[in-house]
């Protein structure tokens, strides 16, 4: 089970490392194989309702289940960028759960964030982002992101209806070792901004990269049609693409020799109970550090104790 007092040791690392706030750049590890991977995966501030956007529980969640890992480090930030950015030091991957948009974390101090971020890929960093972190202002983030992982949510070019794709066909990659073929409701963003204007739900070598779509599923004409969560829609570009299969994961290999995924699911909190939603996840985490995922991809058991650890505490819409 998750422990609440997880939280402290992070804390208090902060205070004592905040004096060396802008100072850092990341360096990854060594390429040894035998070595182990240093993984950080940092959460959003808190948002939406209860059970949605938990940011903070995800992350603890599934760093839980990478401790043990024979080849991943994993390490994780609460509460949105770390005061003490001493935690991104010999990283060979980072992952962004949080709220995007204009509010992206890593817009913030006026690009500061995202020049430091660049520096990391260019020295073979992996970057990951997962649901509302994956979306950023194309004149604000969007060449970074395209460069980073391959692509972006752009508001009112991709959308965001709540709705169960079938993921019934897998392809042959580390990220889907053990993962079998399943459907799920969540928030699935579609019709990404992706590099070159690729369409996203084939592979492609784009710009140097090698680009490989993970999740992919058709939606329906009623999906398409919307309502989306916002702007409700429906958009015509989107209907003009029916029978068009989607790509709501994805990876990259970069020609910097880095990787990078992106993940449009995670709206739901209770869908990391699911075995095959969050072992994709877990698989992505430590491909992205390139580090070997295990044939059976990565193992790990939660407990619905466990999905209800650490959840933040938000207030409930009070009834009219």
């Amino acid at each position: 089970m998750l422990r609440p007092a997880c939280r402290v040791p992070f804390v208090q690392h902060v205070l004592l490392g905040a004096c060396l706030i802008g100072a850092l750049s990341v360096q990854p590890a060594s390429a040894q194989e035998s070595e182990k991977k240093k993984l950080v995966i940092v959460a959003g501030k808190p948002s939406h309702g209860p059970r949605l956007h938990e940011f903070n529980a995800g992350v603890q969640l599934l760093h839980q289940c990478l401790i043990g890992q024979a080849n991943v480090e994993s390490h994780f930030v609460l509460d949105g960028w770390p005061a003490d950015e001493s935690v991104f030091e010999e990283a060979d991957a980072v992952v962004f759960y949080m709220d995007g948009g204009g509010r992206h974390e890593l817009v913030q101090e006026d690009g500061r964030r995202l020049k430091l971020v660049d520096q990391w890929t260019r020295n073979g960093v992996g970057i990951g982002c997962m649901h509302y972190g994956v979306e950023v202002l194309p004149d604000q983030a969007g060449t970074e992101f395209k460069r980073w992982m391959g692509g972006h949510y752009e508001h009112m070019f991709s959308c965001n209806p709540i709705w169960e794709p079938n993921f019934s066909r897998l392809p042959d990659h580390p990220i889907t070792r053990g993962v079998k073929p399943f459907k799920i409701q969540d928030e699935w963003y579609f019709n990404m901004r992706f590099v070159s204007d690729l369409a996203g739900h084939e592979p492609a070598d784009a710009e140097g990269m090698k680009f490989v779509p993970i999740l992919v599923a058709s939606p329906s004409d009623a999906v398409r049609d919307g309502p989306y969560v916002y702007p409700k829609g429906p958009y015509e570009h989107i209907q003009a693409n029916k029978s068009r299969a989607e790509a709501m994961m994805w990876t990259v290999e970069r020609p910097d020799g880095g990787r990078g995924f992106g993940f449009t699911g995670g709206h739901f909190h209770d869908n990391w109970a699911n075995d095959d939603f969050r072992k994709v996840v877990l698989n992505a985490m430590v491909w992205l550090t390139k580090a070997q995922v295990p044939a059976g991809g990565i193992v790990s058991t939660v407990t619905e104790a466990d999905i209800n650890a650490n959840l933040d505490p938000k207030p409930r819409k009070k009834n009219k």
